[in-house]
């Protein structure tokens, strides 16, 4: 698929199938497009765990679940949660010198690798933020010193695409000054 019709074509999904299982060989391809996704300083500050257990992926999904949000996170047969780990002394520095959080920036790129393979696998995903991060961590045994910043839900998608609502380029893009 061409790139541009891979972006266009990606969309967060909020119903899959629950019967269906995700095969292990698209999971791995999923994986290491996020692996080799590119950090500040080659840091490469995370972690992903990943839950394909079916009733600890429903645990999970209940996790994300708060306050009405998320309800179809249950559903998704896999979580790929993104554990914030330690960056370099580079990145430290570079981000201390630049008043920029590095990690931040580089989980945020490796998600959207994530998605964007997931599409490209015929999966549907969804990037949530929104959890019980408390919850989530006890239930995989994620170090309560670390931070969980996202679970990725991903399965096959239950909906069609919908036609995507973004502003103008016009109103979002511009060439030698603001």
């Amino acid at each position: 698929m061409d790139f541009l019709q891979l972006a266009a074509s990606r969309q967060s999904d909020r119903a899959y199938d629950k019967a269906r299982v995700v095969e292990p060989e698209k999971l791995e391809r999923i994986l290491e497009a996020a692996r080799l996704a590119p950090s500040a300083c080659n840091a490469q500050p995370w972690k992903f765990v990943v839950v394909t257990d079916p009733e600890l992926s429903v645990k999970v999904g209940k996790a994300a679940a708060g306050l009405g949000m998320n309800k179809f996170a249950k559903d998704a047969p896999v979580h790929i949660l993104i554990v914030e780990e330690s960056m370099n002394v580079t990145s430290f520095l570079g981000a201390k010198i630049k008043d920029k959080y590095f990690p931040l920036i580089d989980i945020g790129i490796a998600a959207s690798h994530i998605v964007l393979a997931a599409e490209s696998e015929g999966l549907g995903s969804c990037i949530l933020g929104w959890f019980d991060e408390k919850d989530i961590k006890k239930l995989t045994g994620i170090p309560a010193n670390k931070r969980l910043l996202l679970d990725i839900a991903v399965g096959y998608p239950l909906k069609e695409k919908r036609k995507k609502l973004r502003k103008p380029k016009e109103k979002v893009i511009s060439y030698n000054n603001y």
